[in-house]
């Protein structure tokens, strides 16, 4: 499915003034996916299906993200985007769920957990739930610093592709995927806002307590689903992970890198299905 289909599936609703697209799709128990940087919901679009069979799955792009506003003056915090997820939950009458998260999406649900949102389980993917074990790619590093601006202007769909290539795992990424996620990035002039955006690898460290002690203490059942190939948020966020949340379980893919459900959906798709039916048992 390509983005563009993806968007004629969605949906619009009004936040603080802001268009902001959303998917809702099947019946029962309620799912919410919650996508990383720097795309959209469009990531989930290979395991959409089968969770829909079986859940009532929510999804939303994230301000500043997919085909959400983009505005030049909005101060992209964590804090402003759990906002936004709590506006969305209680406009569609949300009151308890499941939940799968990737990569910025883990620091967005770390803040949920430390609001206390009903989470009944919970399957994580690869992401920065530790800054201590956060490996920042060198375009990242560079958009965090003054030059962002200036760097981000000057990126090509060749130097966004380098990069993405850089983290997948064994298997090339497919270049209509990458294509697909350029298309999310640029969307809306998003090139303009991203060292705007990047500014959450601050925040993971200036709220590393509230957002580590939100998942240290969570009460529900955790799974984390763990590309080993990606140098971000690799075998050392899952070392970290059993260190701090021994009660969690872990699902090791040697093979995989920085985007599982996109690399390896079947694996992630029946992981995430047997930790949440485990969960209803339990």
């Amino acid at each position: 499915m390509t983005p563009n289909e993806w968007r004629l599936r969605g949906e619009y609703f009004n936040w603080r003034g802001y268009p902001i697209f959303y998917r809702t799709e099947g019946s029962g128990e309620p799912l919410l996916l919650v996508h990383g940087f720097p795309t959209g919901s469009w990531d989930w679009y290979a395991i959409w299906p089968e969770l829909a069979r079986r859940y009532r799955v929510l999804a939303l792009d994230m301000i500043g993200f997919g085909f959400s506003g983009k505005p030049r003056d909005f101060d992209y915090t964590i804090m402003a985007q759990a906002d936004l997820f709590e506006a969305f939950l209680a406009r569609e009458k949300v009151t308890s769920l499941r939940l799968l998260a990737h990569d910025y999406g883990l620091s967005v649900t770390q803040e949920l957990l430390a609001r206390k949102l009903n989470v009944r389980s919970l399957v994580l993917l690869n992401g920065g739930l530790f800054p201590e074990t956060h490996r920042a790619t060198p375009a990242q590093k560079i958009l965090a610093t003054r030059i962002g601006p200036w760097f981000a202007k000057l990126s090509s769909y060749r130097t966004f592709a380098m990069q993405m290539r850089a983290i997948w795992g064994t298997t090339p990424p497919p270049e209509d995927d990458l294509r697909g996620m350029w298309q999310l990035i640029t969307e809306n002039d998003g090139m303009g806002i991203m060292p705007k955006l990047i500014d959450y690898m601050r925040q993971r460290r200036e709220h590393r307590d509230r957002w580590v002690g939100a998942l240290v203490d969570a009460p529900m059942p955790i799974r984390l689903i763990d590309g080993l190939r990606d140098p971000v948020s690799g075998p050392q966020m899952v070392a970290r992970f059993r260190e701090l949340v021994p009660r969690g379980d872990v699902i090791e893919l040697p093979d995989v890198g920085h985007y599982p459900q996109v690399e390896a959906p079947k694996v992630v798709l029946d992981g995430a299905l047997d930790h949440f039916a485990r969960a209803v048992a339990a």
